[in-house]
């Protein structure tokens, strides 16, 4: 899923995170490609889905990544083994006007969301009612991200985020309404790449109301936009475009009337073309929304299935220039991952209030639960993680509103952890409660006993390991940010399809690159004992993430020796090197916040030690798979089991019938289906 809130692609998340990539040449085909049948986002490509080698999609992916590295990054500092404690600290501090507008809107906002918004009947009737649409608008929560100029609160990241997470408690499809609008939606994008023209013409009315929504993946192309099939042919007339296309699991898509398209431009004399980003009316003719499509959780969400049949788009729609659709959906996500792990917060904090009221209620043995050791160890995990998921996710926020750091990296690794843990909480909530966490809230308040929705969020909170990319992609896209140091000076040592000149020049860079950096990964400030004193009780923590830090660099450094070009088929080691990573990010966020808010809150200096011991367990472990695993013998099972060596295992139950592909097959022409979009009717 990459086109719902998932709607968030991931185009740099497939094929070998390692890169193994030559530049892309503007002239020639990559090797194994005909002429005319580009991939570096280039079309024309076969009518539905193009077949695409994996180097092929490698180069797409490339050739979409911000390559510059311009600003600094604490996250990619970490992996290199350089721990550079002074971009995070001292704690940033939001600016105290944008505070003060800031929580007047939340007030505002948390006020109608008590009084209004039936969280339990959005559930229940799977749908967000038209009132609730036009109170949002009304609070101008539709414009939170949107410059007040153009009519919209400008709030910053921070309180964007708690603002999202104060939605998500009345009911998760809310703040998925909201993220996907702002956050991938027509907004961010035009903010970051739109002409002041496109600003004036279309952020005023999403400002008031109006919804978007980011239409990328199509029923055959999830993660791999290099087979993107969507067509956006010039006019003769020169005056625009005519999109043809189906697009599956678009969020907001039956309800917005404002669309970002992602559409393939064919090349021609005189014109790149490419994968380009489109701002399309959603009542253009020959839209059609044929399906409202229905998930496990997240009921609430009006997700679609939307075909474009020779819908017109004018030339003065296309954001950013043919061909750089893929790069601005990679830069809008930079800060736009940040309202998923908002939402993963929210959870945590409900997890936290329901699991300790239980626990000091319920008695059994003789004692309330909570003080069963069983389950002690539980509360102390979701206690100690919700903090660590908010401290990450607040000083993401506060990086990315002064705009001096490149937080690809940062906001990457906080989308990972805290959608994976988040996951866990509600899974040790649901243990706690027992039998009564797997009860419905409906038939808890029959009997008269509080409705708490634990079930309903274990399923809301699903998706988010898929949305925005799915785990194991966010691995590898951090991944090869995390390496991206030494390809730049090595990568054409391990490129099969460098000549002898490049690897030569490569391996001299490489020389002086090496020569330098592995001495730093000896011995660092970490082995001082009296190192980061200023943190107190805490200091011991930062001694460890630094010493980890270049243990991790060792280790990866090590595994590119090792395995060179084939170090991209490394995945579940690149997965343990990059889920170290976000731990020690973790524990550097939770340290720092801790330290910052002593005085007035000391209780969370424990809360910070106690989520480092539990991190530093976790860190441990993973640094021991990295060499002691199954991983090749899983990879060889793997084989035997699609060639069907097992499938007597299989037998004995009823399986899923085999008449329907399980990939439906689209062809373009007009639909043939009855349009189901909605509209928000106005108020009276």
């Amino acid at each position: 899923m990459t086109t719902t809130q998932n709607s968030r692609p991931d185009p740099a998340g497939h094929g070998g995170p390692t890169g193994r990539v030559a530049p892309i040449d503007d002239t020639d085909p990559p090797v194994g490609t005909a002429a005319g049948d580009r991939v570096d986002g280039v079309g024309p490509l076969p009518t539905e889905a193009g077949q695409v080698s994996e180097k092929e999609a490698r180069q797409v992916a490339e050739a979409a990544r911000e390559a510059a590295w311009d600003r600094p990054s604490f996250g990619k500092e970490l992996f290199l083994g350089r721990f550079r404690l002074d971009l995070i600290s001292p704690w940033p501090r939001a600016n105290p006007e944008d505070v003060a507008r800031a929580e007047e809107f939340l007030g505002a906002f948390g006020a109608y969301l008590d009084a209004e918004v039936d969280g339990a009947a959005i559930e229940r009737d799977a749908r967000i009612p038209d009132e609730v649409f036009r109170g949002l608008a009304r609070l101008g929560a539709f414009g939170m991200k949107i410059d007040r100029k153009y009519g919209g609160l400008g709030l910053s990241n921070l309180h964007y985020c708690r603002a999202l997470m104060r939605a998500g408690s009345a009911n998760p499809a809310i703040s998925a309404l909201l993220s996907a609008h702002q956050s991938i939606g027509v907004p961010q994008p035009l903010k970051m790449f739109g002409t002041p023209e496109q600003k004036q013409r279309f952020l005023p009315r999403l400002a008031a109301g109006e919804v978007s929504a980011f239409l990328l993946t199509e029923p055959d192309v999830g993660s791999d936009p290099a087979r993107l099939a969507t067509t956006a042919e010039p006019t003769e007339d020169g005056t625009g475009y005519r999109l043809n296309g189906v697009k599956l699991w678009a969020t907001n898509g039956t309800v917005a009337t404002l669309l970002v398209v992602m559409a393939r431009v064919p090349a021609a004399e005189g014109r790149r073309g490419g994968i380009t980003a489109f701002v399309v009316e959603g009542d253009s003719e020959g839209i059609t929304v044929e399906r409202r499509n229905a998930f496990v959780g997240l009921r609430g969400l009006e997700n679609s299935l939307t075909r474009l049949h020779d819908v017109f788009v004018p030339k003065e729609n296309v954001i950013g220039g043919e061909g750089k659709g893929l790069k601005i959906a990679l830069t809008t996500l930079n800060t736009g991952r940040l309202s998923l792990p908002a939402m993963c917060v929210g959870a945590g904090k409900w997890s936290l209030n329901v699991a300790r009221e239980w626990a000091a209620d319920r008695v059994q043995w003789g004692r309330p639960v909570g003080e069963h050791e069983a389950v002690a160890k539980k509360l102390a995990f979701i206690a100690a993680t919700t903090y660590g998921m908010e401290s990450m996710l607040d000083l993401c926020c506060l990086l990315a509103d002064d705009d001096r750091n490149d937080l690809r990296i940062e906001a990457a690794l906080v989308k990972l952890y805290a959608s994976e843990m988040a996951w866990k909480i509600a899974d040790e909530l649901i243990q706690i409660r027992g039998g009564r966490g797997y009860e419905t809230a409906e038939s808890l308040a029959a009997r008269g006993e509080r409705p708490a929705a634990v079930e309903q969020m274990l399923r809301d909170l699903r998706i988010n390991r898929i949305f925005e990319g799915s785990t194991e992609i966010m691995h590898l896209l951090i991944a090869r940010e995390a390496v991206d140091a030494h390809l730049s000076v090595a990568g054409d040592i391990i490129d099969p399809d460098a000549g002898l000149g490049r690897k030569a020049k490569a391996g001299a860079r490489a020389g002086v690159f090496y020569a330098k950096w592995l001495p730093t990964l000896a011995v660092g400030r970490g082995q001082a004992p009296r190192a980061y004193a200023e943190f107190g009780p805490l200091a011991g923590h930062l001694r460890h993430v630094e010493r980890a830090s270049r243990k991790l660099a060792r280790a990866t450094f090590y595994a590119m020796s090792r395995w060179q070009g084939k170090m991209e088929r490394k995945q579940a080691f690149l997965g343990r090197v990059v889920d170290i990573g976000a731990e020690l990010f973790a524990m550097a966020a939770v340290c720092v916040r801790a330290t910052a808010e002593w005085a007035e809150h000391p209780e969370h200096v424990e809360l910070a030690d106690l989520f480092c011991r539990q991190a530093r367990l976790r860190v441990e472990e993973l640094f021991t798979g990295l060499w002691s695993n199954t991983d090749s013998v899983d990879v060889a099972a793997a084989k035997r089991i699609l060639a069907g060596r097992y499938a007597a295992v299989e037998e004995g139950v009823a399986t899923p019938p085999a008449d329907l592909p399980w990939v439906a097959r689209w062809q373009p022409g007009p639909s043939t289906a009855e349009d189901v979009r909605r509209r928000i009717p106005p108020a009276d």
